[in-house]
């Protein structure tokens, strides 16, 4: 999968893909931004190719490039297109050079091509949730993340991104943020094997909470701003 791209000198471009089993890889597309070259729209970012590389010492090198995918509906769409955008950022951060990570490879795949058959309001939520649970963040939804104690569904109204989760009517501060139970709702059928019922929610006030809390989670264990996130 093609995350990103960047201008070098005059005609090339180097081009950050997500590999099946070598992970994150930097490599070089020579001539890429040439009219007619043999790349060109083949390493756009979002596009899944089939790639050979030349390895080289810091940089590998493009030697072929085959389409699997482009993605065609999401290109045709801009609001399809920006939301795509932030998974791609989103995995970049997190994606380790070198490190394979096939379980990765295979949900930002497979997210890809929801979005692009089925572009449900809560498609980039869950991918972002998902990664957070991937990456060893996941949220406690049944106990109260500062207690530990159990709690009813109707007795956790708040979530603490520093403490990891759902929030007790006792641990929930006046200043935090406060969560509707059909969001909590949502998140537990997003994480515990009720993916294809989230998403086929319509928008509603509690799908747009669970927009904004995975945005929020995402750059706080991540330490910074989805720049593609100002766009959704």
């Amino acid at each position: 999968m093609v995350l990103r791209t960047i201008k070098l000198g005059e005609t090339d471009r180097i081009v950050t893909f997500l590999t099946q089993t070598r992970g994150k890889v930097r490599a070089v597309a020579k001539g890429a931004r040439r009219p007619g070259s043999r790349f060109g729209a083949r390493l756009e970012p979002g596009s899944h190719v089939a790639l050979q590389l030349y390895e080289g010492r810091e940089l590998d090198v493009v030697t072929q490039a085959e389409t699997l995918d482009i993605f065609r509906s999401l290109r045709c769409r801009y609001e399809a297109f920006t939301q795509a955008m932030s998974m791609l950022e989103a995995v970049d951060h997190v994606a380790q050079e070198r490190e394979r990570n096939i379980a990765l490879y295979r949900m930002l795949v497979g997210a890809l091509r929801t979005l692009d058959q089925n572009p449900a309001p809560l498609v980039v939520p869950a991918f972002l949730w998902k990664l957070l649970s991937l990456e060893g963040f996941h949220p406690m939804l049944d106990t109260c993340a500062v207690c530990g104690e159990e709690a009813a569904a109707s007795e956790l109204i708040g979530f603490d991104l520093q403490a990891g989760g759902a929030t007790c009517v006792n641990c929930t501060d006046s200043g935090a943020h406060r969560v509707d139970p059909a969001a909590f709702v949502l998140l537990r059928q997003i994480l515990e094997g009720g993916l294809r019922a989230a998403l086929a929610a319509p928008a509603s006030p509690s799908v747009s909470e669970v927009q904004w809390l995975s945005l929020r989670a995402i750059e706080y264990h991540m330490e910074r701003r989805l720049r593609s996130a100002a766009l959704l």
